[in-house]
């Protein structure tokens, strides 16, 4: 059996790809493929930019890659499917070209991974999608037959953090029981049972409001900012998800300005970043009432979660509900070297997408 394997990582960004080179689960190197915007701007979307793309990702390849076992990438808005590793394949492939739930950039990465990894003869994988759906039946309830809620979230992230505060924690994951809060761009607060996502709030429009995103509006309210003449449907998209949450509020997405601008003495950026902190508490209750309050702990991870100031506001309001633990930021690049490691070391099997 062999002892050590290469695993290659590819993230694709909205105008980088991450790159990094595993021994197992040793970093070897990281870097970045960049991707420049005003070269974007030339496509008419993700897959006329997949050549363009393609070609610096495989320079860095060929200058920095000699062997490798397999190649693992981040997955995209693909059709809903369990959380775990799954081999690539050509149906996957068919549903990222077509956008199936929607245009992403993460869509491009088993394309990317796909087209490396003939080159090494190995084999290739995603792991935990954004489109994983491990819901609860009563979960897709929306209030209305015509809207069915979404099961979109940072679920490598949320899975991979579950796993370590089991492992911390020293109980079985497949017994554990947390509500895991991703804070970042986006925002996803989980009850993760027995390692499976069994709800999350839809981070591009449910929810806390986050750095640039609205999260739950008040529906009537927005019904009428919708029809009333002055946005198209463009502007209320990134209104949304984009210009919403802080950058409204506050004119920027930086958690770091917004902390500086509280520390010179402006209230207002202390209302607006505490109130940010009071919406993920409500979040973080309504989703420990699914565990019927049963927890190991409420687990804060995400780039948010270096912020002590926020981190602190929330531990304050939800810690009589189980303990709470702080795993700041997230390592989505070593998440999945190790997730590929287990398949490569037969400790967990792929699945069939």
């Amino acid at each position: 059996m062999q002892t050590k394997f290469t695993i290659l990582v590819v993230n694709p960004g909205s105008t980088s790809t991450k790159l990094a080179v595993y021994d197992d689960d040793t970093l070897v190197r990281a870097d970045k493929a960049l991707h420049p915007t005003d070269e974007l701007k030339k496509f008419r979307g993700i897959w006329e930019q997949y050549p363009f793309r393609m070609e610096a990702i495989k320079k860095w390849v060929n200058e920095n890659v000699q062997q490798c076992s397999a190649v693992v990438a981040m997955g995209g808005l693909l059709r809903p499917v369990q959380g775990g590793i799954y081999r690539i394949n050509q149906k996957m492939i068919d549903d990222a070209r077509s956008n199936y739930q929607g245009e992403h950039a993460s869509n491009l990465g088993c394309v990317m991974a796909y087209e490396i990894a003939q080159s090494f003869k190995c084999p290739s994988f995603i792991v935990d999608p954004v489109s994983v759906d491990e819901f609860e039946p009563l979960a897709f309830y929306s209030g209305h037959p015509e809207i069915k809620r979404r099961p979109l979230s940072h679920a490598l992230n949320i899975h991979a953090t579950a796993r370590h505060a089991a492992n911390e924690l020293k109980i079985p994951y497949e017994r554990s029981s947390f509500v895991i809060c991703h804070l970042g761009g986006g925002i996803s607060i989980a009850p993760v049972r027995n390692g499976k996502i069994i709800d999350v709030n839809d981070a591009s429009s449910d929810g806390p409001f986050s750095p640039d995103r609205t999260g739950g509006l008040p529906l009537q309210p927005f019904i009428t900012m919708c029809f009333s003449g002055k946005y198209t449907e463009a502007d209320i998209r990134k209104l949304v998800m984009g210009k919403g949450g802080l950058t409204a509020y506050l004119g920027t997405n930086s958690v770091e300005e917004v902390e500086k601008e509280i520390s010179s003495g402006d209230a207002f950026a202390k209302e607006v970043y505490e109130a940010m902190a009071y919406q993920i508490v409500k979040e973080i209750g309504a989703m420990a009432t699914v565990l019927s309050g049963k927890l190991n702990a409420i687990v804060l991870t995400g780039g948010i979660a270096n912020s002590k100031m926020l981190t602190s506001w929330v531990e304050k309001r939800v810690s009589f509900i189980a303990p709470v633990l702080i795993y700041p930021g997230e390592d989505e690049m070593k998440s999945l070297a190790e997730a590929c490691l287990r398949v490569l070391k037969d400790q967990e099997k792929t699945k069939e997408y």
